[in-house]
């Protein structure tokens, strides 16, 4: 199967410096244009933004449940990420995609935050028959903690290596990955090809993100994208408005590469 895992990121589709949930129609309706032509097989994962991390960030469930308010927050949470992956897969099904929403969170399990098991089988036979599962990410049952959150960029790599995709597009609000914060430093330069020999300087580069992120920002990102990178599979962080070049196999934004050149 020659399979893409997509990941959009939640700044791109919700006003993620928002301190309550609001969508990015605009933005939104700009990724499912791009994608109505892409006609190979691909899952789409989104990011929560605004719908879900300030209020993980309030209520602390990302670390675990201490409380039975915790409890409620863990449900509010889940019901927001429902409602933004709801008006996600709706925006797709507008331009004829067959989006079909998948909630991770009820047949996933993590253990000290890091993703065990998810419940591939479903997922693989809906790509089969030609349909675009969507997943999200959201807090999770977590074994030791009770709670953890199961980020996308966590599903995104999970994702590529147990159904053998061929590659991961990362889509966000930045061209890719840059020699200091783009939007802090004028003089930021972009970093076109993490291979072999400079990832771990590039890894000196990044921080956080800037708005309220309880996943860790683009470091943490960066670290996911590194492992699975180094079991063969190539990753593209681009920004969102040339996600159809990437799809299209065109250079832009930043590749992640680390397989030996012969």
């Amino acid at each position: 199967m020659d399979l893409t895992i997509i990941k959009i990121g939640g700044s791109v589709v919700t006003c993620k410096g928002s301190d309550s949930p609001r969508i990015n129609s605009k933005n939104l309706k700009a990724v499912a244009e791009q994608l109505k032509n892409f006609k190979k097989p691909y899952i789409l994962i989104h990011g929560a933004g605004s719908f879900g991390h300030p209020l993980v960030k309030r209520t602390g469930i990302d670390k675990g449940i201490k409380n039975r308010g915790q409890l409620t927050a863990f449900a509010e949470t889940q019901r927001l990420q429902n409602q933004l992956n709801y008006l996600v897969c709706g925006a797709l099904i507008k331009e004829g995609i067959p989006a079909v929403p998948c909630q991770p969170s009820s047949h996933a399990m993590l253990n000290k935050g890091r993703l065990v098991t998810f419940s591939i089988e479903a997922i693989k036979g809906m790509v089969g028959i030609g349909l675009v599962p969507v997943c999200y990410g959201v807090p999770a049952y977590d074994k030791v903690q009770g709670s953890a959150i199961l980020s996308g960029d966590q599903i995104a790599p999970y994702l590529a290596l147990k159904l053998g995709a061929k590659k991961i597009i990362e889509a966000g609000d930045v061209e890719g990955i840059f020699t200091s914060d783009p939007k802090k430093d004028r003089s930021a330069e972009i970093v076109r090809e993490v291979n072999r020999k400079n990832f771990n300087e590039v890894e000196s580069y990044l921080s956080g993100s800037r708005a309220t992120d309880v996943t860790g920002g683009m470091k943490q990102k960066y670290l996911e994208i590194i492992e699975t990178a180094k079991k063969g599979i190539t990753t593209q962080i681009v920004h969102f408005k040339h996600l159809e070049e990437a799809l299209e196999g065109q250079k832009t934004g930043t590749t992640i590469d680390l397989k030996a050149r012969k």
